[in-house]
């Protein structure tokens, strides 16, 4: 079977624009979704973030040590409820608990590891561990006033950052995540770049330590789930530690992700379903963010919204994927759907965090095209060489393994058909 010839960066996508939102359907009152308020309804609990090696360090070896001793205590009471299973018993209720609030303490690599494994199939998870992330995903701790405070000044160079920079700044954020949390603020009325004097931004400030403790961080929670056998061997844990440890050095680095925001608003800035926020380049450092601030509702809440509503923004991030690979070759990776927001004025979607941004070559795009379309078409053999040559396979797998690759690789292209027509695909 010939493969169809690779696209070329320029080719526009042929899937159709999703249909255009009836603004004007809108009721005279209608209020804008806002992030800040509504995350004043949910219990925010500050917790200062270790911040030097030796602490953290400190703190993981205080959770091996609390769940080997659950795990002891489960033993002696008989475990009849687990059957004897060792993870099982690292697993009990007290053990849980202590996972969510260290996890939510330490934040860095262990989060992030934690976000990993629950976008995984849940098939892979024991429950009790579906269970930790579940709770840690809804956990707010935040950073400290005087602890933010101080990252700020290192940052800013300034002590009176506040005065100097904001007519408003709210003390304790609005969102917290893996390695940071986001402020709203109102810049001031003279603020040297007019387009945003006077206008209010999300100020995102990275937790001190979690950079420079990422390797230390890994080694050790190597060494606790080895151990505590809390995860099943399935998810290759060497490799999975290593790309996690890579890309959370990248998204560490607000510098490299201020400058991906600003590569991403000039690509979108003429289109009609989306829209990136202005970075504001003299707040921003390796490890503080500003950016315009976003008014619209994150994609995890959109269920509630009408089918037609729903289809259209499916079909917009469908073709925003197509676009990143084939057209952009760059790409944001990471599937939070926090990190999309929908406006329902406007009906655009707000791309607001770049952190996980990749840029892929056209050599690798056009293998990965190659691959894709074999497995389109059912053509084993070349599916499995091309995925050599993108680097899914090394070519010393067994032959089971190679067979469900195929198998998996043509299943999934099988139930994409129906959405994307293969010739079309050949030229997005």
């Amino acid at each position: 079977t010939t493969s169809p010839s690779a696209p070329q960066q320029e080719s526009p996508s042929r899937l159709d624009a999703a249909p255009a939102l009836d603004t004007n359907s809108l009721p005279s009152d209608f209020e804008e979704y806002d992030a800040v308020k509504e995350s004043k309804q949910v219990p925010l609990r500050a917790a200062k973030v270790p911040s030097s090696r030796l602490g953290r360090l400190f703190h993981y070896g205080g959770l091996g040590a609390g769940l080997a001793f659950g795990a002891a205590g489960s033993l002696l009471r008989g475990a009849s409820s687990t059957g004897g299973d060792a993870s099982n018993l690292f697993m009990s209720e007290q053990n849980v608990a202590r996972l969510v609030d260290k996890l939510s303490t330490m934040r860095g690599a262990a989060l992030k590891l934690g976000q990993f494994l629950s976008i995984q199939e849940t098939r892979l998870l024991p429950p009790q561990i579906e269970q930790v992330l579940l709770r840690v995903q809804n956990s707010a701790n935040y950073m400290p006033v005087w602890q933010m405070n101080k990252v700020m000044s290192q940052e800013l160079g300034v002590a009176d950052w506040r005065d100097r920079h904001f007519e408003e700044f709210e003390d304790v954020p609005f969102a917290s995540a893996s390695i940071g949390q986001v402020h709203s603020a109102v810049l001031r009325d003279d603020f040297p770049d007019p387009e945003m004097a006077g206008q209010k931004v999300a100020v995102k400030v990275q937790f001190p330590g979690v950079l420079e403790s990422i390797d230390s961080d890994l080694s050790y929670l190597r060494w606790l789930v080895s151990a505590s056998a809390l995860l099943p061997k399935g998810l290759f844990l060497e490799n999975t530690l290593r790309v996690l440890g890579r890309e959370l050095k990248d998204e560490c680095d607000y510098t490299r992700e201020a400058e991906m925001g600003r590569r991403f608003r000039t690509i979108l800035r003429d289109s009609s379903e989306f829209e990136v926020p202005k970075v504001v380049d003299s707040l921003c450092t390796g490890k503080v963010l500003t950016t315009e601030m976003m008014r619209g509702r994150p994609l995890s809440m959109a269920s509630h919204y009408e089918q037609p509503t729903r289809d259209r923004i499916a079909q917009s991030i469908l073709n925003l994927s197509l676009s990143e690979l084939f057209r952009f070759r760059l790409m944001q990776t990471d599937p939070n759907w926090s990190n999309f927001l929908y406006n329902e004025r406007t009906g655009k979607i707000q791309l607001i965090d770049f952190g996980a941004t990749r840029e892929y070559s056209k050599e690798f795009m056009d293998n990965w095209l190659q691959m894709l379309q074999a497995a389109i078409q059912g053509n084993f053999d070349e599916c499995l060489t091309w995925s050599r040559k993108v680097g899914y396979l090394t070519g010393e797998e067994s032959e089971a393994m190679e067979h469900d690759h195929g198998s998996r690789q043509g299943s999934d292209s099988t139930h994409a058909e129906g959405t994307l027509d293969t010739a079309t695909s050949r030229d997005v």
